[in-house]
């Protein structure tokens, strides 16, 4: 079957995708369309369903997969598709997991590098505040993405994320040694969890209703006081800076942090974050095309294009 990746300009076909997202509009002329986001393993595509009728709107089903029938034209030098329908299939059937990008790294890596981890801590109480708030989150630490488009944004893209950015500051920690170390790894640690109530799944590109009002610093934030609470620890030092580094960890104010970094580790907890998030979101792109060509504009970062070097040959 052919994959999302493999598509051309101008080839007509009909595939069974994943509906990521739908986004009703219309035109200057008043026209009806939707613009839909369709995935497989191998990545998602954008659609447009032009001439829309409310009988093929209510066809769609975000969440589900469906059977599309389009054409691949070029927009802006990007493939993306003209929608001719969609239709229901039994979903049953359906093994859902098959129809999202997912991480390298096997839930079993996970688990066994995430122990390693806890028991590195020589500080009990990071130890305790951290195996609190993931004890809340669960199972959900290893599918849930990192984001709901920019960066990390697969099943088990949140692990990988926080796995990679411990690997940073566990280096970083030791070059600078005026660091603390546990305090730095538990907030790497627990600096996103609340992403797991704020998006709904790698399914899904929508944001929880709980998402939506508060967003997951808050709701991380709010763990962390009631793991603190729980075990004694709302007036310790520790519960007061690790909170600090989630509140802080978006670096500014006008990026959704209602505190800015006012500790070396809060600090350089935005700076890793910001770095692997990055880091990703350009590895991506670069995938996408060929040794001594550009990528598409990347709209996080600034709308600039990357160069793939021809040592990648």
């Amino acid at each position: 079957m052919t994959k999302i990746k493999e598509l051309k300009e101008k080839d007509r076909l009909t595939l069974n995708l994943l509906v990521k997202n739908v986004v009703k509009g219309s035109t200057n002329s008043g026209a009806a369309y939707a613009t839909l986001t369709l995935q497989d393993d191998t990545g998602s595509i954008e659609g447009k369903y032009w001439d829309l009728k409310p009988e093929d709107f209510e066809e769609i089903k975000v969440g589900e997969v469906q059977e599309v029938t389009f054409e691949v034209i070029d927009y802006k030098g990007k493939n993306q598709l003209k929608v001719l329908s969609v239709k229901g299939i039994d979903q049953s059937s359906i093994d859902i997991y098959a129809y999202a990008p997912s991480s390298s790294l096997s839930e079993s890596f996970v688990r066994e590098k995430y122990k390693e981890i806890l028991n590195s801590f020589s500080n009990e109480k990071y130890r305790i505040l951290v195996q609190g708030v993931f004890e809340i989150v669960g199972k959900k630490f290893l599918t849930h993405p990192a984001a709901s488009k920019i960066h990390h944004g697969y099943l088990g893209g949140l692990a990988e994320h926080t796995l990679s950015m411990v690997d940073v500051a566990n280096f970083v920690a030791s070059h600078y040694p005026h660091l603390n170390r546990d305090l730095l790894i538990a907030g790497v640690l627990v600096h996103d969890l609340g992403k797991t109530y704020e998006l709904q799944d790698a399914f899904v590109s929508e944001y929880t209703l709980e998402g939506k009002l508060t967003g997951h610093i808050s709701i991380g934030h709010g763990w962390i006081m009631e793991v603190a609470q729980k075990h004694g620890l709302q007036d310790s030092e520790e519960s007061f800076l690790l909170r600090h580094m989630l509140l802080s960890h978006h670096g500014k104010l006008e990026y959704g942090s209602p505190v800015v970094p006012m500790t070396p580790e809060a600090e350089a907890l935005n700076l890793i974050d910001n770095l692997d998030a990055r880091m990703n979101t350009i590895k991506h792109a670069l995938d996408e095309v060929a040794p001594g060509e550009f990528t598409q504009r990347l709209f996080a970062l600034d709308n600039r294009q990357f160069y793939k070097d021809k040592s990648k040959e």
